[in-house]
């Protein structure tokens, strides 16, 4: 079906900007890379309102006139039971639309991109039928670079197996963001993990996994989240990775971000904080040299971000490892004649572009990830424990948006820029977090000509984002599909609300005029008052909600009966797997993971050497 009526009356269109007359053809771009369900559920939604409109003035969306198309939207609107399922629908739309003005206004500038480390990588079709190795690495993310180059090292001819491809620096900037997305995050950016509310769970699928895509933060895990991994789980090789920290911490290069680049977002937020008397500073990530591009989530065009197929999978290579890319991992294949355990042997793996290599290998270190890792090892005959899956943890997250009298053009400057630690020890992280162009309006409030307005005044928004420590509410299920399932439990739908009261707090005393709440049924507070009254009325259900960083699904820990991995990160009832990925973290590590996640997967593969 045609989606032009419909993000026309959307976004108000009267013909008069050229911009918005391209918006339909990119939404179909942007619906196509999405999964069946989530693009199936927009166009269906599109449909039920070009019938409203048919209903209401025998004619359907695209043969009404401006103002016509307005008085139906309103009729929409009215019925307040419809505004959350409206907001939702114009998420996607909005993309689209911030995507298009930003190419009229001349898209974002970019730096020449420097050369990459060379990587020894061989798409899957050009890979040998039968072949052997010393270790099979499955996932080239945080943990699964740090294992195969911590294993290459010492002497054994690794291979590592990535689903993705490999997006060199000189490959991002000359494109849209929005036309990255689709590349490098699997299912387009739209994994659900459905449940009460349903998160947005967004994933890289590349070589580097969602190092790629993500924000360049970078936390070491917490003291108090190692005493608890230790004792309470029995996670031995907690009390090891001080060390382990550190060497991430220097492969990556971690620093503080300095204030030239951070942008007028960022400064904001450490303006509030300091008016408040708030502990708030630039925020370490792995980016020297950082050009505040803005783009860290599709892939930094500057390559000033560490992410590790330019930091970790580099040195990888240099021992010896080979990767091959464009290679989904069917099964482990496991050798059950011998008597005790069955052994891994190897592992089978599908071509995306059809038919199937195996590689013969002792060693299987498991590093797709904490949604793609548990449905890997059901394939595999691997997935009797009953707490396989299990224990899912994903940081919980929303947003606030202020309104400043002045320009702030938010995406001018570092997209994680600060973070505000004042509320982190009742479990809520504030990050001064931007998007790149055409990809930050999900905010955006109202309908038809209100949200033409919205659109318009972008650049006066300044936006932060929360998230939780949570508690582990999920699960993954599925075999041949991941399928996630989240139910966000009372006490962290209480943090969320106090997360959103505590960054509209933060924003009006750093001059807010108005703060956009991100709740459809009441999206505006002029003061700190008003706001409490917004939040009083409603549930953390009623937000804008979306998550990050799933872990623990494959958890390491000293009892049998809870962890389906050992207290090193060996997979229970079979010999020769290893967990070194996300999913090997007990619990939630309450900061940005992806140190925890190397020095991890370093602590397993040293363990591992060490026997």
């Amino acid at each position: 079906m045609s989606l032009t009526g419909f993000v026309a009356a959307l976004l108000a269109d009267d013909g008069t900007e050229p911009w918005a007359a391209r918006v339909p053809a990119r939404l179909d771009r942007v619906l196509d890379s999405m999964p069946l369900p989530a693009r199936t559920g927009v166009r269906a939604a599109a449909l039920a309102v070009d019938a409203y409109a048919l209903a209401r003035t025998g004619r359907p969306l695209d043969a009404l006139a401006a103002g016509e198309r307005e008085s139906v939207l309103a009729g929409l609107g009215a019925r307040r039971a419809l505004v959350p399922f409206l907001d939702v629908l114009k998420v996607p739309v909005l993309l689209a639309a911030g995507t298009e003005r930003m190419l009229q206004d001349g898209g974002p500038a970019t730096a020449a991109a420097p050369a990459d480390p060379p990587l020894d990588c061989t798409p899957a079709h050009a890979w040998p039928a039968r072949s052997t190795a010393g270790a099979v690495v499955v996932g080239s993310g945080a943990g699964g670079a740090m294992a195969a180059r911590t294993l290459a090292r010492a002497g054994l001819d690794v291979v590592v197996l990535e689903e993705g491809h490999h997006h060199r620096t000189d490959s991002f900037g000359g494109r849209a963001p929005l036309d990255r997305f689709a590349e490098l995050y699997r299912d387009g950016g739209a994994t659900v993990a459905l449940g009460s509310p349903p998160l947005l769970l967004p994933v890289g699928r590349a070589v580097g996994g969602t190092t790629v895509v993500n924000s360049g933060t970078c936390y070491r895990t917490p003291g108090h989240v190692l005493d608890r991994w230790t004792h309470h789980f029995g996670f031995a090789l907690a009390e090891r990775l001080g060390p382990c920290l550190d060497e991430a911490e220097s492969t990556l290069r971690v620093g503080r971000q300095p204030l030239d680049v951070l942008g007028t977002n960022g400064r904001l937020a450490l303006a509030g904080a300091e008016r408040l008397g708030w502990q708030a500073a630039p925020l370490r990530r792995n980016a020297p040299g950082c050009k505040g591009s803005c783009q860290c989530v599709v892939g930094c065009p500057t390559g000033a971000k560490q992410s590790v197929q330019l930091s970790v999978l580099p040195g990888a290579c240099a021992a010896g490892a080979r990767i091959v890319t464009g290679a989904r991992v069917r099964r482990i294949l496991v050798d059950g004649d011998r008597p005790g355990l069955p052994r891994a042997a190897g592992v089978r793996v599908r071509r995306d572009g059809g038919g199937e290599f195996e590689i013969l290998a002792p060693l299987v270190v498991v590093a797709a990830g904490a949604l793609e890792s548990p449905p890997l090892l059901r394939r595999s005959g691997l997935g009797g424990h009953p707490r396989l899956g299990r224990n899912l943890s994903v940081h919980p997250a929303t947003s606030v948006a202020g309104r400043f009298a002045e320009p702030v053009t938010a995406w001018e400057g570092v997209l994680q820029s600060v973070g505000v630690e004042e509320h982190h020890d009742e479990g809520v992280l504030i990050e001064a977090t931007a998007t790149p162009p055409g990809m930050g309006s999900f905010v955006l409030p109202g309908l038809g000509r209100q949200l033409r307005r919205e659109l318009a005044g972008a650049g006066h928004l300044a936006t932060l984002g929360a998230m939780i420590a949570d508690r582990p509410s999920g699960r993954v299920l599925g075999r041949e599909r991941t399928l996630p399932r989240y139910d966000l439990h009372r006490r962290d739908a209480d943090r969320l609300m106090r997360a959103v009261r505590a960054m509209g707090e933060l924003l009006f005393a750093a001059g807010a005029e108005e703060v956009l709440t991100g709740i459809p049924s009441a999206p505006r507070a002029r003061t700190l008052a008003g706001l409490d009254a917004v939040l009083a009325g409603v549930g953390a259900r009623g937000l804008h909600l979306s998550a990050y960083h799933p872990t623990g699904t494959v958890a390491a820990g000293a009892d049998a009966a809870r962890a389906p991995a050992d207290p090193e990160g060996r997979l229970r009832g079979v010999r020769g797997v290893l967990i070194a990925d996300a999913s090997v973290l007990p619990g939630c590590p309450e900061v940005n993971p992806q140190l925890s996640i190397m020095a991890a997967a370093l602590a397993v593969t040293d363990a591992f050497l060490e026997r």
